[in-house]
Formats: structure tokens, sequence, C-alpha cells
């Protein structure tokens, strides 16, 4: 039988694990009878934990919550998994959040057994980020936004267009929208009379002074925001067929990229692009079979590209030993 400390602590885990826990089963789980069982669970509620039971066939027990309560029980995997995550949110997209992340990661590192700080330690050795620059926002205009959702409240603030040009916006947030990169706001602008999507990396001197509205339906904002990404900064815009079902596409097409629909059993793709030979290379590097529904330039250009392959390569011959790569 486990040491009479070390199960409580055990014990204690296991209904942090698990909203309920039949009686048997957390028995069975520390390997004791149910009278060690409920004289354990005795021992926790005499140290401030307010543990429920229920006794009979169809009861058990359940961890209930606390201001007194001491500090959360993990898992080894539990451990391994929030360790990462503080990792990743220390270079994250909002300043100051990436500095509470490293207090917690290493406060967590402290806690964690020999063996499992060995395993993260070799992770991290062994791990080398490759990420684009992220525009950082500012974790004050993103609490205060949050706040200004939740309890629909009129926000004004100072916004830089892409061109530079400042303008002063009244507007009611709607929804943030979180990419990897950046954090987005979707408000309806009251002077454009329209749904818009912010960047709250150019929000400046933002207020929220109390004033509040009746928030205004919208079926999605995320889509709102995939759609500004992948197409309004391009001066054109590509709707093409593609012969494989979404979620396929979507292992290939980023949100940053594309617009993806079903359409039957095959996938829509609405794409923005400034160059006619960039979006055609990506479509082909794509490997997928496709069709370019609009605009007309760019099937024409697809056509001409396929003739001038077609023509370089119908001969059948290899060229000269010399002028293959490696030979």
């Amino acid at each position: 039988m486990p040491d009479s400390s070390a199960r409580l602590l055990r014990l204690l885990g296991l209904l942090q694990r698990r909203p309920t826990w039949a009686g048997a089963d957390l028995a069975a789980r520390l390997e004791v009878d149910t009278r060690t069982l409920r004289r354990d669970v005795d021992k926790l509620r005499l140290l401030g934990y307010q543990i429920a039971g229920k006794p009979g066939a169809g009861g058990g027990y359940r961890l209930g919550g606390g201001t007194d309560m001491p500090p959360l029980l993990f898992e080894d995997d539990e451990a391994m998994a929030i360790a990462v995550v503080l990792g990743v949110s220390a270079t994250a997209a909002v300043p100051g959040i990436e500095r509470g992340a490293l207090a917690a990661l290493t406060k967590l590192d402290r806690l964690l057994p020999p063996r499992l700080r060995a395993q993260l330690t070799a992770l991290r050795a062994a791990t080398v980020p490759l990420v684009s620059p992220r525009e950082l926002a500012p974790i004050e205009s993103l609490v205060l936004l949050a706040e200004a959702c939740e309890s629909h409240q009129l926000a004004m603030f100072s916004y830089r267009a892409q061109s530079g040009l400042e303008t002063r916006r009244r507007a009611e947030p709607h929804r943030l929208v979180a990419t990897d990169r950046r954090w987005y706001l979707v408000a309806y602008d009251l002077e454009r009379d329209d749904w818009r999507t912010f960047r709250v990396d150019r929000i400046s001197t933002l207020e929220v002074r109390g004033h509040t509205y009746i928030p205004r339906p919208l079926a999605d904002p995320a889509r709102m925001v995939a759609e500004g990404i992948a197409t309004a900064p391009y001066a054109h815009r590509a709707v093409l067929t593609l012969k494989a079902p979404p979620e396929d596409v979507a292992r290939l097409v980023t949100p940053y990229t594309g617009v993806l629909d079903k359409q039957g059993e095959h996938t829509k793709l609405e794409l923005g692009y400034d160059d006619l030979d960039w979006v055609a290379g990506y479509l082909v590097g794509l490997g997928l079979e496709f069709e370019v529904i609009e605009p007309l330039q760019l099937r024409e250009h697809m056509s001409a590209l396929a003739e001038r392959l077609g023509r370089a390569h119908a001969s059948g011959k290899r060229p000269p030993a010399a002028q293959i790569p490696g030979a």
C-alpha cells in the first residue's frame, strides 16, 4: 500500500482531474479498499478541501471550489503540456504576457520532478523556432476591448491604416480574433455604418467610457477576419475549385492564404494576389487538381503556362548529362 501522505496527494490529483468519481473507481486507482478511501477523503476535508460525497450505488465524490484551496496537482502529461504551452506563450504577440508566462514557467520548472525536467530540457534544446515576426498588441488594449465586447460598451480609438493614414473611430466591439501572429478586433464602425476588422497593434488612444449598445448579429467573426487577411490587402482576387474535400485542402492552405468553402465533394478557394506568376506557382505547388473560375486573366495565364510547359517537355528527350544538376 502506498505511503499515506503520497496517497493523499494522489487522491487529490485524481479528484482534480475529473468532475465526479465513483468511490469504487477511486479506491481501485489508489489500490485501497473503500473504508480507507473514506478515511483519506475525511483527512482532505480537515485540510480545507471541499469534497462532496453521495452514498449509494450511483454515488461518488466531487471536488468543490473554494478561495482557500491549496495549489493544483498535475499528472505527468498535464505538467508537460502546460510547460510547453507556457514556453510558446512567452513569445506571444502580446507584450507583457511573455513576462507572466516566463515567471509561471520558472515556478513550474522548480516543481517538476527530475525526470520530467530532463525531458523538457531536451525538448527545448532540440527545438529551433521558425515563426514569422509578430506584431505586438498591448495587453491593456486587449483586456479593455475584451471587456467592451462582453459588456457591450462603445469604444473610441485612433486607427493607423496600412497606408499610414490615421483616423479616429467610434465602434461597437463584437469579438477579438487571434491568429498566430496578430490580434484583430471585429466591430461595427458607426462612422462607416458597416462591419470592420481592426488590427489591435494599430489601435491607439483607446477609450471605453461606459456607453452601452444593443449588439448586432454577426454569424462568423473569424471568417470575416480570414477573408480580410486572405483577399483585402491584394490587388486581385481569384476564385477556383479544388478537386479535393475541404479537410484535405485545409492542411495545405492556411487562413492567411485563402478562404475555403465546401462545394459538393470539392472545395471552393478564394485568395488574393498581386503577381500572376506567384499565384500560378502557388496553385500548381498544392499538388491538387483545380480549375480557375475567375478572373479570366488568371485562366488565360494558366492556359499559356500549361502550353509553354507542354512544349518544353513534349519531345521526351533528356538534356545532355552536363546540364543535369548533380551529374
